[in-house]
């Protein structure tokens, strides 16, 4: 038996977006549904066609390979429609109808788990400059919900067990027959669960938790920054009634350093050097983070602002190897009183260098004496006479 081409099926063009195909859909499926449409034959196999076109065109593989190969692509993948009947389309569509239509049409509905995920948290940690580049670590202090060790987590009362819920017989939903519709909802009693506590636990109330401070060791890698997060998976809020704790995120900041600023991995900071020594050189030992000293040697006539870089100094990279760069930047510092014999050297000083600036006026080759400048000045007059 041919099959129609799935666009025409749902009345779509092969541009139409998700949420196009989901509106066709929608429409064909309150048309056709077999509670609508009781012993209508040809409007069953209209609703198993257009769940079978509304199954490939919404999910982007299968779509790709009918686009590309049609239907005999799709049975490449193992895919043939839905040959079981309704309980088929049921079973496979059961989300897809309670997204469609906000609630069921019945049959296959499975009661939840009573056992839900803890809270993620949120701890913000400050830590100096040292700390952040260096890496550390720190013990933190949250208030958080717990498992109760009175029922380990479960909820009820030790020595006593869930029975089945007594008003959806332990299906978790109850269904409801409203016209031509079956509506499936959740059951009121057991919250979907299915089952029920006989003695519910009172240290906890019933929650499997209890609320209580706790101490937890975060490890800090270094490298970290500013508005990172670290996470720490299950170290959050207790799961409810067995379910799996949340996990706990560390928002890191850091404070300011008074010699140092930092721009991703690398390091920034300046060196104070006297004016004698930006002009003879010299060395300077710097202090580093770790406390160390490092010698900078400078070179005669280093002018000021210059800036130094030394690769693989900085900060540890927190994603690779190796280190990020270090700059660091002359500052020249000019004294602002000086003895009288200082004062006589500087005089001294500036007196030799004003010399030296008239000696090298002297040699500029546009420099002429007057005499040559008068002779020249005349041989220029005769020859425009001439």
């Amino acid at each position: 038996m041919n099959k129609r081409d799935y666009y025409e099926v749902l009345g779509v063009s092969r541009q139409a977006d998700g949420e196009e195909v989901k509106r066709a859909y929608r429409k064909l499926a309150l048309k056709f549904h077999p509670d609508r449409n009781p012993g209508d034959r040809e409007a069953e196999e209209q609703f198993k066609e257009a769940a079978e076109a509304y199954e490939v065109l919404r999910d982007s593989k299968k779509r790709q390979i009918y686009d590309a190969y049609g239907h005999e692509g799709l049975r490449g993948t193992g895919f043939d429609g839905f040959s079981g009947g309704f309980e088929d389309i049921f079973s496979s569509f059961g989300d897809i109808f309670q997204d469609l239509f906000n609630f069921g049409f019945g049959g296959g509905s499975r009661p939840r788990t009573a056992a839900r995920p803890g809270d993620d948290l949120l701890y913000e940690l400050t830590l100096t400059f040292e700390e952040a580049v260096f890496g550390t670590e720190k013990e933190v202090r949250i208030e958080t919900l717990v498992s109760c060790e009175q029922c380990e987590g479960k909820g009820a009362e030790p020595g006593t067990e869930e029975s089945t819920c007594p008003m959806c017989n332990g299906s978790g939903q109850v269904i409801q027959s409203q016209g031509f519709f079956r509506i499936s909802s959740t059951c009121a009693r057991c919250q979907g669960v299915g089952r029920v506590m006989v003695s519910p636990c009172k240290s906890c109330n019933g929650q499997g938790r209890v609320r209580q401070s706790r101490t937890v060791q975060v490890r800090v890698p270094p490298g970290v920054d500013a508005g990172m997060k670290l996470r720490l998976r299950s170290e959050g809020a207790a799961g409810y009634r067995g379910g799996p704790a949340g996990d706990l995120f560390v928002r890191i900041d850091v404070k300011p350093h008074e010699s140092f600023e930092r721009d991703g991995d690398n390091l920034f900071s300046r060196v104070s050097i006297s004016f004698v020594q930006a002009i003879l050189g010299g060395e300077v030992d710097f202090p580093l983070l770790d406390g160390t000293l490092k010698n900078i040697r400078i070179e005669k006539g280093t002018q000021p602002g210059k800036v130094m870089r030394f690769p693989n100094e900085g900060v540890p990279r927190l994603r690779g190897y190796g280190k990020g760069d270090l700059f660091i930047q002359i500052e020249v510092k000019i004294p602002t009183h000086v003895t009288r014999h200082q004062e006589e050297l500087l005089k001294e000083f500036a007196g030799i260098e004003k010399e030296k600036g008239e000696k090298k006026v002297k040699k500029w080759p546009w420099r002429r004496k007057k005499g040559e400048e008068q002779s020249s000045s005349a041989k220029a007059s005769g020859e425009s006479r001439s």
